[in-house]
């Protein structure tokens, strides 16, 4: 499977760095405005994951990394890149402005078979959670959006809670700060995004709860979310509050996750009982992984918490699609 990155900002480059060892794929070639050699040292050089172990240079229009040769590319629109000619099947768009149906479509028109974006897109394209309903693709299926981080976290939970029943759910993803934030106090539509993301926590509007009531119809109007967001560079912790039908114990909830993490769900949710912080889940491939120790009742009322590396987590999933859709195409 030949595979292209459309947008080299944190995702795109995790998702570099991951795929030149990974077995089946071939990196082919990445598309991003910035300077090649920027592109090159950022892919080298990264202030979560550490230094690449293995040599990365920029030899004209060509990134040499781990031994292998990747095209480089500084277009500002995918109707500019040769896709065709390069044989891309798969393109990853991660640039997060491609993300509606006819902007994606964009890179069809240009050669490559499928897209799949690092974000949850418009309501026109499929929303396809790995581990989740994944196998609702087609062959003639050419646009996939395989949700966001705290979807491919939150969904796996409700689903396995509401086979007890939820009446509602409301949750707080506490999430390290972001690019859409900013360093220091500066103008932003959502005041509070414009606020130093490293000096305070901070609330943010999400439409989490819309993804979820599209991959789980029956819960319409009972989620609510907010993501709070922390002076940390990575990582995320999911706080669940659970409305449940019926009175259920810690050991009722544990066990029903334990026996999902090692059974349906291994490899996408995870179960624990040690005393994690945010930084342990650092490079954690999971996209969620439930803390039994701070799991608590109240009568019919659950509070979970999930933890989830943002980053890896979530590249994982994706890899995870290229795995699965390489049967298909």
């Amino acid at each position: 499977m030949r595979i292209a990155i459309n947008g080299m900002g944190r995702i795109g480059r995790l998702l570099f760095r991951r795929l030149l060892h990974h077995p089946g794929v071939e990196l082919v070639a990445v598309n991003d405005i910035m300077p090649m050699e920027n592109l090159a040292y950022l892919v080298k050089y990264d202030s979560v994951y550490g230094t690449f172990p293995e040599p990365v240079n920029m030899e004209g229009d060509i990134i040499v990394a781990a031994g292998q040769s990747i095209k480089a590319f500084r277009a500002d629109h995918p109707s500019q890149l040769p896709w065709k000619e390069l044989g891309v099947d798969v393109v990853l768009e991660c640039s997060g402005s491609f993300s509606n149906h006819a902007a994606a479509t964009e890179h069809l028109k240009a050669g490559a078979k499928k897209v799949l974006l690092s974000t949850t897109g418009s309501a026109d394209i499929p929303l396809l959670i790995y581990g989740f309903n994944h196998s609702a693709v087609t062959a003639g299926t050419h646009i996939i959006s395989p949700g966001g981080c705290m979807t491919n976290c939150s969904v796996h939970v409700l689903y396995i809670l509401n086979a007890i029943g939820i009446k509602s759910a409301q949750l707080n993803i506490l999430h390290s700060y972001t690019s859409r934030q900013e360093l220091v106090d500066a103008p932003h539509k959502q005041f509070r995004r414009g606020r130093a993301a490293a000096e305070s926590i901070i609330p943010v509007e999400i439409d989490l709860h819309q993804s979820l009531e599209k991959l789980m119809p029956g819960m319409q109007n009972r989620i609510a979310a907010v993501s709070t967001r922390i002076p940390v560079a990575n990582g995320a912790m999911a706080d669940f509050t659970v409305q449940l039908n019926e009175a259920v114990s810690v050991h009722q909830i544990n066990t029903l996750f334990k026996k999902a993490a090692q059974g349906e769900y291994k490899g996408i949710l995870d179960y624990t009982e040690e005393p994690l912080v945010s930084l342990d889940i650092k490079g954690n491939t999971h996209s969620c992984l439930i803390d039994g120790t701070l799991t608590s009742v109240v009568g019919q009322q659950v509070k979970l918490i999930a933890w989830f590396d943002n980053e890896y987590g979530f590249t994982s999933r994706m890899i995870d699609w290229l795995d699965y859709w390489k049967k298909i195409l």
